[in-house]
């Protein structure tokens, strides 16, 4: 397993923010002692930005041109996305090139950026950009989204896409308020506050035969790990044991596999992540 990392993701922070680098940097010295392999990504360009979204938002990123209070304008963001997005990119061609599985463990996190906004603590979508990136090499991408929160940026992005498949599993009524119903090709599977492991398990197990039955060429994972009992903004009730469970249903599925880092803002994120990628090696 490569994991994509730089510690230039540290560089940006807003007091009292979730999204917040210790979250990434402590989990970076946990994943370090159990072994993990990290490699240096580099930023994407402006033209593999442009893959998913429009000119307008690129310039208003680059030129800090914008309000969102959850996402806020800090001073060299538009550097510091460009960078995410790339590492997702080079996970995911690295997947596609050598088979073996890959993670970018970067921040900030992508799939609530739709092709016009940012929001949500995303500014740029780094699964979409990545995703539409591997198909310059292949046909057909599955995006699984296993984040508390919708991925209401992906599905606007992909929506109506015959060659994407969207699955996402997430908490209902939450922001941002999207994901309520299945439209298309992006299979929603809205789900109560406290919904158990068991429950999240057999749901998600539904959504992956609609997956084989796509047949992708590529399996793209937007990770997010607020689905934990003990995440401070979300309201799920899974262990950290069941994120070993996912990534070995996701395993399963035997298709070159990458995914990405979205959200998960507990004490026990690196615990977390350490499970999934075991779960998803085996």
């Amino acid at each position: 397993m490569k994991i994509f990392y730089s510690p230039q993701c540290l560089a940006y922070s807003h007091p009292g923010h979730p999204e917040a680098p210790v979250r990434i940097e402590s989990a970076y010295h946990y994943l370090k002692e159990k072994k993990f392999e990290f490699i240096e990504p580099a930023p994407c360009s402006d033209e593999d930005v442009l893959l998913a979204h429009t000119a307008e938002l690129l310039e208003s990123v680059r030129k800090e041109n914008f309000f969102d209070f959850d996402t806020p304008a800090f001073p060299g963001i538009f550097n510091i996305a460009k960078l995410s997005a790339g590492s997702a990119i080079e996970a995911a061609l690295h997947c596609l090139a050598t088979g073996e599985k890959a993670f970018s463990f970067m921040r900030p996190p992508g799939h609530h950026a739709t092709k016009r906004k940012l929001g949500g603590f995303c500014y740029f979508n780094n699964i979409a950009i990545a995703s539409l990136k591997a198909q310059q090499k292949i046909k057909k991408v599955a995006i699984v989204d296993f984040d508390c929160h919708h991925g209401n940026g992906t599905e606007d992005i992909f929506i109506d896409n015959k060659n994407v498949m969207y699955l996402s599993l997430h908490q209902s009524p939450l922001y941002p308020g999207t994901g309520l119903s299945s439209r298309e090709n992006c299979i929603n599977y809205p789900l109560p506050a406290q919904t158990s492991p068991g429950e999240y398990l057999s749901v998600l197990e539904q959504g992956l035969e609609k997956i084989r039955g796509f047949a992708p060429d590529l399996l793209a994972v937007s990770a997010g790990f607020d689905t934990y009992k003990l995440d401070p903004i979300t309201s799920f009730s899974l262990e950290k044991e069941t994120y070993t469970d996912i990534g070995r249903r996701l395993a399963d599925l035997q298709i070159p596999t990458f995914s990405i880092l979205e959200g998960g803002y507990s004490k026990e994120l690196a615990e977390c992540i350490c499970n999934f990628l075991t779960g998803l090696e085996e």
